[in-house]
Order: C-alpha cells, then sequence, then structure tokens
C-alpha cells in the first residue's frame, strides 16, 4: 500500500471518510460536527461530501448523542458518533452502561448495536478540570463495551475502521496531544486487530507498559534512558479491552520489571488492571522488583497551566521512575 506522512487528526477524517463511501449505512452525529467541523476539527469538510443527513450536528445533549446511536444501531445503521471532550460522557452513561452494554447479552445475541462513540481525552490544552479527564477505565469495567485508545495515525485509522466494523459497541478513545502527531499511513483502507498490543520499542531492562499520550512519553524517555545504557521496552495496548494480556506478560517475563504510565488518576486507574494482569501471570515469578504505576494525581486537573503540567506525568517523571526501576533503587 502507498503511505505517506499524515496527522492523528487526519488518520482519523480518512478512516470516516472511506467507511462513509464504503458503507452507506455509516453516518455521523455529535455536537459542531458538521459546519464547524468539531471541537478539535477532525470532521472537517465532511459535512461538504455526505450532507448533513449523514454529518448531523446535534443539540448539546451527549445522552441524546447516545440513545440515537444506539437506536440507529439496532435498526441496522452504523453510527459514528462524538462527545467533544471524554469529561462528558458521564453524562450519556446511562444509554451506554444500561443501553447499549447489555442489549446483545439481554436479547441472546439476536441483536447487535455496532455503534462507534468517538471523544477525546486527556489534560495539556489548558481547558481545567471540567474538560481535562481521562475516564476510560470506567468503561473498561463495563461488559459489553469495547475500548479502544490508539496513539499513532497508522493506529487511528486502521482501528476506526475495525470499529466501525465491528459487531458490538465501541468507545474510541483520542488523546488531545496527539492529533497534529504526524505518521505513516497508508492511502487505502485497512483494519487491524481488536485486543492486539503492540511492541512500540523494544529492550531488555524494564518493561513500559503506558496508555494514550503516555506512550508517546515514553517513548521519549526511552530514548533519554539508552543514553545512559538503560533499555526500556514499551508497549502500547492500543485497545483496552479486550486486551492483549500475553504480550505485556512475555515482555515483562524478559525484562523482570514492570513500568505502568497512564494520565487518570492512579487510585482506580487501568494501571490497577494492568498490575493485576501481570500479579495474576506466571509473569509474576520473574519480577525482580514490585510493579510501579506512574499516573495522574488523584485529584482534578488545575486551570494553571503549571500546575496543570505537574498534575500528570511528564516525560521527566517516567525517566526518573524508569531508572530508579532498572536500578532496582524502587
Amino acid at each position: 500500500m502507498s503511505t505517506r506522512d499524515i496527522t492523528y487528526s487526519e488518520a482519523i477524517r480518512e478512516a470516516l471518510r472511506q467507511e462513509m463511501q464504503r458503507d452507506p449505512r455509516v453516518f455521523l452525529i455529535g455536537e459542531d460536527i458538521g459546519v464547524y467541523g468539531g471541537g478539535f476539527g477532525v470532521t472537517l469538510g465532511l459535512i461538504d461530501e455526505f450532507g448533513p443527513e449523514r454529518v448531523i450536528d446535534t443539540p448539546i445533549s451527549e445522552l441524546g448523542i447516545a440513545g440515537a446511536i444506539t437506536g440507529a444501531a439496532l435498526t441496522g445503521m452504523r453510527p459514528v458518533g462524538e462527545i467533544m471532550f471524554m469529561d462528558f460522557v458521564t453524562l450519556a452513561s446511562e444509554a451506554l452502561v444500561n443501553q447499549a452494554a447489555k442489549i446483545r447479552f439481554m436479547f441472546g445475541g439476536e441483536a447487535t448495536v455496532p455503534f462507534v462513540l468517538r471523544t477525546p481525552m486527556g489534560s495539556g490544552t489548558g481547558a481545567a478540570a471540567q474538560h481535562s479527564q481521562s475516564l476510560e477505565n470506567w468503561f473498561v469495567h463495563i461488559p459489553g463495551i469495547k475500548v479502544i485508545a490508539p496513539t499513532t495515525p497508522y493506529d487511528a485509522k486502521g482501528l476506526l475502521i475495525a470499529a466501525i466494523r465491528d459487531d458490538n459497541p465501541v468507545l474510541f478513545i483520542e488523546s488531545k496531544l496527539l492529533y497534529k502527531t504526524k505518521g505513516p499511513v497508508p492511502e487505502e483502507p485497512y483494519t487491524l486487530p481488536i485486543g492486539s498490543a503492540e511492541v512500540k520499542r523494544q529492550g531488555k531492562d524494564l518493561s513500559i507498559i503506558a496508555v494514550g499520550v503516555m506512550v508517546k512519553r515514553s517513548l521519549e524517555a526511552a530514548e533519554k534512558l539508552a543514553q545512559e545504557g538503560i533499555q526500556a521496552e514499551v508497549i502500547d495496548p492500543r485497545t483496552l479491552k479486550p486486551l492483549d494480556k500475553e504480550t505485556i506478560i512475555q515482555s515483562v517475563i524478559k525484562t523482570g520489571k514492570a513500568l505502568i504510565v497512564h494520565e487518570a488518576a492512579k487510585t482506580g486507574g487501568y494501571g490497577g488492571e494492568l498490575a493485576a494482569v501481570i500479579a495474576e501471570s506466571q509473569a509474576f515469578d520473574y519480577l525482580e522488583a514490585p510493579i510501579v504505576r506512574l499516573a495522574g494525581r488523584d485529584m482534578p486537573i488545575p486551570y494553571n497551566r503549571t500546575l496543570e503540567y505537574h498534575t500528570v506525568p511528564q516525560v521527566e517523571n517516567i525517566v526518573e521512575a524508569a531508572r530508579k526501576l532498572a536500578r532496582l533503587e524502587v
């Protein structure tokens, strides 16, 4: 396939466009996604190509969006909803948690709910406490919903196409700070397997398992660590649920040390699930040090940019934690 470098945002837009061209059942619905092009410009121009019947602007009602895509999916459509900030998926929880996640099970597989709900997560934009949260683990906890969090343009396009074609409800989480990052992406449509992690960087001294924008920061940290002679392996789960446990387990068996990095608050965060996966597997017998979690502070995200910076892990924090773990100073 022919590739070129495009941004994470452009890769998502291309996936949406190609699936809308391929399948007339696919439509987009959300706040300001049409004329305005979305809060982060991801859907820019799609209304001009597909019209307002397939790129639908809604009132400010997150529960309405979630209810609409649930109902449309039940009638045979393939809707892609957008909630402008992940914080407000909280308002859509009834439709997602009590309806969409349970319908296929309650109807014995006779009914499916094939929708995707896209939403950006995370801090770093100065958007304060109500627009900067990372709530991925809320929905990882719910049986019946798949949760995807790609970190490269290549992964974003391939996993979004796979999600649109999947017969289950999928929460597709996009890190705000990744929208402008670039990488090679094939022009043609393609899919990536849901439930497959990737080793983004090979290493032998410790395993760093990271989520969202923390994958990018962990890779930057790994480069700095390499200058000190510490070779860190970086694992990107890509899909948080279903989780590719085996890739993580085999990495920890190889390195004997595990550092888990995510932006969400530490208490009740996804890092606890990853730590349990390692502790309950054969990798436990290979650990040379306790599993380390590096996560956001247990507090709302401050508006002040300096305080915001120190609320979630940065590259220097990852370097420090990894260095201590590699040298068994934890």
